[in-house]
């Protein structure tokens, strides 16, 4: 269950060269460089160009640097993909996935072109049938040369395509959300929330990220940020649960508990599971320590 710390995964668009230079300065754990809905059909071909010198460029220190490509089917697609492989971000996120095939031709072609091991896949789940699929999505994860390790949910597509309201409780989306943790979590897969619109509103923010953890998402996707911040804050492991998973992970150090499947710490039953989930939150928070100190 090892991972690295998504708590905020920011979008930038790929076409403001000053908003690429400036996200070497904001603390998120990961950076989208937008080819595809942030920019206009006239500036693709620039913005696939300023995108691909920003990330050879480097200069982003420990954020993880994703491009998000336009479509295969599009005039763009191609050459976006085949300048993201040669650029090698850490990851090329897919849009508009509806079955396990999107992601696998993806995959064949980062194959065929001897794409870079490092490069791992993303998959945007903004659509019905996307939702439909997603355990089918999800288990092309099985396979390691389909490269795919999280996914990310569009849920301003999911609204639209779906006519739902969008409520600030988000009722209606929910359910599409919960569907896609399970996928994504049988599959071992990493799973960020859509964004909150109303970039100027940090209370409402604040609750659609608490409700987001507790459905069990890694991290939200962001469009301001200003957003970065409190983001970070609700998706970090807290002080508490630090503590509680150093506990079980130095009990199921000792020599007698070794072998066991289950054992008892401070009056809890602890099984084989808990110790893993301890694993990685004690991971996650020493990456996040980690990071901080390096920005200062």
């Amino acid at each position: 269950m090892q991972g690295r710390p998504r708590r905020s995964v920011l979008y930038m668009p790929g076409s403001n060269e000053r908003a690429l230079a400036k996200a070497k300065t904001i603390p998120a754990d990961a950076l989208i460089f937008d080819l595809e809905d942030a920019v206009a059909p006239d500036a693709k071909a620039l913005a696939r160009d300023q995108v691909s010198a920003a990330v050879k460029g480097g200069g982003y220190g420990g954020r993880e640097i994703v491009i998000r490509v336009n479509a295969l089917e599009t005039p763009w697609g191609t050459e976006d993909l085949l300048a993201a492989c040669d650029a090698e971000p850490d990851a090329i996120l897919v849009p508009k996935v509806v079955h396990a095939g999107d992601i696998i031709s993806v995959a064949k072609i980062l194959q065929g072109v001897h794409a870079a091991e490092k490069i791992r896949l993303w998959a945007m789940m903004e659509t019905p049938m996307a939702i439909l699929n997603a355990r089918t999505i999800a288990a092309t994860a099985v396979y390691a040369e389909n490269r795919l390790c999280c996914l990310v949910m569009g849920t301003n597509d999911l609204l639209k395509e779906s006519r739902a309201r969008a409520v600030h409780n988000r009722f209606a989306v929910v359910p599409w959300l919960a569907m896609t943790i399970v996928a994504a979590r049988a599959y071992r897969l990493d799973i960020i929330d859509g964004v909150y619109n109303e970039f100027m509103d940090e209370a409402g923010l604040r609750d659609e990220c608490e409700r987001g953890r507790t459905l069990g998402m890694d991290g939200k996707t962001l469009i301001h940020p200003g957003q970065v911040g409190p983001c970070n804050e609700i998706f970090s492991p807290t002080e508490e649960e630090v503590v509680w998973s150093r506990k079980v992970i130095d009990a199921f150090g000792q020599a007698e508990n070794e072998t066991k499947g289950v054992i008892v710490v401070e009056g809890r039953m602890v099984e084989r599971l808990h110790f893993a989930m301890a694993q990685r939150t004690v991971a996650i928070a020493e990456q996040i320590r980690e990071m901080e100190q390096a920005c200062g």
